[in-house]
């Protein structure tokens, strides 16, 4: 077991972070929070069709679809689900490249999609959904024990 000796002057940072991801995570994680939101891309005829539903099966209906700016602000609105969660998109205005794609059901009901957009066309098998518990990775600190 190899052990890491922090300096004295980051141990009071790093349980803060410690403290701080804990929190976040069990803040995330517990049941009282709001349903999740699940979305799913496909093409049906030729166009493009979002479908998404909250984790108890229900569909979003009328959540804001958009594209996200490059620094995460709101962009370009792509439309609104309809009483079935669903609604059908039309990118071939949207220049090739990785985009966000944001499905705002709300206050604690969003999903997020990296789609990549080729031709005005969704490469759906190259789609990724990112939870925003992957997004906190990041956060968290692994606290060795102190060496004195």
């Amino acid at each position: 077991m190899s052990v890491t000796c922090y300096p004295a002057a980051m141990r009071p940072l790093l349980a803060f972070l410690t403290l701080s991801a804990a929190c976040l995570a069990a803040g995330i994680a517990s049941p009282g929070q709001a349903h999740q939101i699940e979305s799913a891309l496909q093409y049906l005829d030729g166009d493009l069709e979002l479908s998404t539903r909250f984790s108890n099966g229900e569909p979003a209906s009328g959540a804001v679809v958009r594209l996200l700016n490059p620094d995460g602000t709101p962009g370009v609105e792509l439309g609104r689900t309809d009483a079935d969660g669903q609604v059908r998109l039309d990118l071939q205005a949207i220049e090739d490249g990785r985009y966000d794609l944001q499905v705002d059901g709300g206050p604690g009901h969003r999903d997020y999609l990296d789609i990549p957009v080729q031709q005005g066309r969704v490469r759906l098998d190259e789609v990724v959904q990112a939870p925003l518990t992957l997004m906190l990775v990041g956060l968290l600190v692994s606290v060795r024990r102190r060496c004195d």
